[in-house]
């Protein structure tokens, strides 16, 4: 393709925002004018269902729910006056919650103010919020967010020691729907223990995030916790940012939350234009598309020239990966769908796996994400002519250009600046992008089977390890794996059995194996 008619194909399909200033540039993915022929019936069919989600369609059938997270920016196309109500009182309290708490007016007992925030969820309780925080908090907010996001103590100890000294000020935001999920359970507790080892009231300085009519929010009731706010099941994890979920931490640090709304509705709206030209998620869903044979034959990979969006392509990996990696479509048929994500940040990648994106296996497509200023203020320049944003400029428009030379395809989103409104604006291009591409595909966007599955297993093993214990317990003498196996009724689960034991081997908790640690099935295993 020469210069010329690249630079025509460049203008075609060049989408801007005025009102948002966000450019998105699709030049660089060779589809071709066929497939889009192609694929205009699909199209036609996901602006309509679109529309149907919208409306409050059961777009969730294995749960029996709406998915409604397009009504938190704009509740008058909520579909039924108390949902409406709902989302702006819920938008009215979490603004008047913080800022009591900036004021002084809700306080801990033992400090006159507030000073920092933690964290307590997974999932989209937790990557939305960092990605937000990392992308807008400001380094003097009115309150520091930290994040227990695992069930990892070690990581656990490592974000309480950082807050040590100011444990008695920190206010504890506990984010799940119903209560049950083991990782924030076991955060929870064990942040409650440290406030208890200090003599800190825990439920003073706690709030949940939870849903209404949940076991967690009786929990929090009985125990007397600062305040409850909703997590509705009408809103997934993975599209929670716009809910209680994000905005309360956000307007905890002083962020602009109703910027984000703002930046987030008026992207909804381009994105409804039911025709796939000038509307930026159609040409997005287009690309990915085209990039992977409408199969998901070829990786995301998100590399944004611009330090603060650092945690985007992770924040990504989850609305993407948990959206369409589904083992069958709607029609019941096996398709094993699904985009893989990763990322980083330019131009740290021009040192790191750009040479392989150039020159290796060529199973991949790239979104560069270009923000326009540089800084606030004036820069210097580091050489005549050139500041350190040229030079970051350059090395995207760079690899951009060495990529496409190679047959390697890229699309391109451009904004003015990180701010409240493009960041609410980049996630809602995402999330509709999401939607629209899971329509073409003809799979359930809305569901997550496989992470249900996980958790089943999870439990399982945990079961097991009580099984194991037991019987040890009532051996009371050392035997083999094989006979642990078989008084636990578990003789198909040798290996398991195996790794729970050395587990508990390993932080001396209640099981001692002895023998040779490279040879299991010469191990005995005994109570400690």
């Amino acid at each position: 393709m020469d210069a010329a008619t690249l630079w025509q194909r460049y203008q075609d399909w060049l989408y801007y925002h005025e009102r948002l200033g966000l450019y998105l540039d699709i030049s660089r993915m060779r589809f071709s004018d066929e497939l889009i022929a192609t694929l205009q019936p699909k199209f036609d069919k996901a602006f309509q269902d679109l529309v149907a989600i919208e409306q409050g369609a059961i777009a969730n059938p294995d749960e029996n729910r709406m998915v409604g997270h397009y009504w938190l920016r704009d509740p008058d196309l909520a579909p039924t006056p108390d949902l409406q109500e709902d989302i702006v009182t819920t938008l009215h309290k979490i603004h008047s919650f913080a800022q009591k708490v900036h004021s002084g007016e809700i306080h801990p007992p033992n400090a006159a103010k507030f000073t920092d925030i933690l964290s307590i969820g997974i999932g989209g309780s937790a990557l939305g919020p960092q990605f937000v925080a990392e992308a807008l908090g400001a380094l003097d907010a009115p309150m520091q967010i930290h994040f227990i996001d695992n069930t990892d103590p070690t990581g656990i100890d490592r974000v309480l020691t950082k807050l040590k000294d100011r444990l008695a000020s920190t206010l504890v935001v506990v984010m799940t729907k119903s209560g049950g999920t083991p990782e924030t359970r076991n955060g929870m507790l064990e942040v409650k223990h440290a406030y208890e080892q200090q003599g800190l009231n825990f439920a003073q300085q706690a709030v949940a995030v939870t849903g209404i009519g949940s076991n967690f929010e009786k929990l929090a009731k009985t125990e007397g916790w600062i305040d409850i706010f909703p997590m509705h099941d009408w809103v997934g994890g993975r599209t929670s940012e716009m809910s209680a979920v994000g905005l309360l931490p956000a307007a905890l640090q002083g962020i602009d939350i109703d910027a984000m709304l703002a930046g987030a509705k008026e992207m909804d709206a381009a994105t409804r234009v039911p025709q796939l030209k000038g509307n930026p998620a159609a040409m997005m869903a287009l690309s990915w598309y085209y990039a992977g044979n409408g199969r998901g034959e070829k990786d995301l990979v998100v590399l944004p020239y611009k330090d603060s969006l650092l945690l985007f392509s992770r924040y990504l990996q989850q609305l993407v990966m948990e959206s369409l990696g589904k083992e069958t479509d709607l029609d019941g048929n096996v398709v094993h769908q699904g985009i893989a994500v990763y990322g980083n940040k330019g131009s740290t990648d021009q040192h790191a796996y750009v040479q392989q994106l150039r020159e290796g296996v060529a199973n991949f497509f790239v979104t560069f994400i270009e923000v326009l200023e540089d800084r606030q203020g004036s820069s210097i320049e580091v050489e005549p002519g050139a500041t350190s944003g040229d030079y970051l400029s350059g090395f995207l428009q760079g690899t951009r250009q060495a990529l496409f030379e190679n047959q390697r395809d890229s699309i391109t989103v451009t904004i003015p600046r990180v701010d409240a409104r493009t960041v609410g604006a980049l996630i809602a291009l995402y999330e509709r992008t999401v939607t629209i591409y899971a329509s073409l595909i003809n799979i359930n966007a809305y569901h997550q089977p496989g992470v249900e599955a996980g958790k089943k297993a999870a439990a399982a093993i945990l079961d097991l390890q009580k099984q194991v214990v037991k019987v040890l317990q009532e051996a009371n003498a050392p035997i083999s794996l094989a006979d642990l196996a078989s008084k636990a009724g578990a003789t198909d689960q040798v290996e398991a059995i195996y790794k729970i034991v050395r587990h508990l081997d390993a932080n001396q908790r209640s099981v001692q194996l002895t023998g040779d640690l490279g040879r299991p099935e010469g191990l005995r295993v005994s109570v400690r």
